[in-house]
């Protein structure tokens, strides 16, 4: 064989008979996922956030490496990890919404600013401008910028949901003028969404106190005194029939012992009652995020749930 820069399709296959070997074909379609550490999307009173991207990746379509354009574009999903509003492992899950991207989505992880350095809705304020941010570098990071999904777990949960209704593109707060931070749709898992109730959060004994992660977030406000501040909180409490909001899919544990199921079933059902768009799975037995909401029967409803939406 010649020596040379041999590109894909130049390339001749090895043919020759092996005995005992075992043939297997492959399209050029198997997808792998490209891992972008630490991008830095904005920088509000000199705190530096950060995404992590995953980009799908084909032998035919391969991750764009850094200074290139992509040669392919796919759906971003836009996800916003849980931590109780209070400093993320943006790094904890990353095997898992690994999987999301192998199904074909270009995956930004978002990190926000916690409570302590940002006070509700600075969390959805920066999830709406890491949107901003996919849509801008859409050909560095092979995404196609029609097709914005934001997903969320726990409080992203909360988070992902608020940057569906904040629509603040007209305002200050958009680092990205001009550009839009809407979405087709939006994907809860098992989000702190509610705090209008006693046993919202059944295992925080200090609920709604200026202690609590709801109370930290909001600036250290008693929320069990502060009916507006405990309503402005709690997403049901900001929609109603004239509330633009995109189609929500809600995925929740029966057994979730840090957000009661009743917070995303009163969400589900207060989104129906007022004409929105939605749908509730409830996971029977599973606790507060884990596997089970990263099978591949989960993994296809919200594939299919979002496919349909794009």
């Amino acid at each position: 064989m010649e020596l040379k820069a041999w590109t894909y399709d130049e390339m001749p296959a090895f043919d020759e008979e092996v005995e005992g070997a075992t043939w297997l074909n492959t399209t050029g379609t198997e997808v792998g996922v490209r891992y972008v550490a630490d991008v830095e999307y904005q920088c509000v009173g000199g705190v530096s956030r950060v995404l992590q991207i995953l980009i799908p990746s084909t032998l035919r379509y391969p991750a764009p490496k850094p200074g290139r354009e992509a040669s392919r574009a796919y759906p971003c999903i836009v996800y916003v990890q849980g931590s109780a509003w209070m400093t993320q492992d943006v790094y904890a899950n990353l095997p898992c919404i690994a999987r999301l991207a192998a199904l074909g989505y270009v995956v930004a992880i978002v990190q926000y600013r916690e409570s302590g350095v940002g006070v509700f809705p600075d969390q959805a304020r920066d999830a709406r401008n890491a949107i901003r941010f996919m849509r801008v570098h859409a050909h560095e990071y092979a995404v196609d910028p029609e097709r914005m999904v934001v997903m969320g777990d726990s409080s992203g949960g909360h988070t992902a949901a608020y940057a569906g209704i904040l629509h603040d593109d007209q305002t200050e707060h958009n680092l990205f003028n001009g550009v839009s931070a809407e979405v087709s749709c939006i994907v809860n898992y098992y989000g702190s969404t509610d705090f209008t109730f006693e046993d919202a959060n059944p295992s925080t004994p200090n609920h709604n106190q200026p202690t609590s992660p709801e109370g930290m977030v909001m600036g250290g406000i008693d929320l069990n005194r502060d009916r507006a501040a405990r309503e402005k909180l709690t997403v049901k409490c900001n929609i109603d029939k004239t509330t633009s909001i995109a189609p929500m899919l809600i995925v929740h544990g029966t057994k979730d012992r840090i957000v009661n199921t009743k917070c995303s079933v009163r969400l589900y059902e207060h989104l129906r009652a007022t004409g929105h768009e939605c749908e509730l799975y409830l996971l029977r037995g599973a606790d507060h995020g884990g596997p089970a909401f990263w099978t591949p029967e989960v993994l296809g409803i919200v594939d299919k749930f979002v496919q349909r939406h794009l």
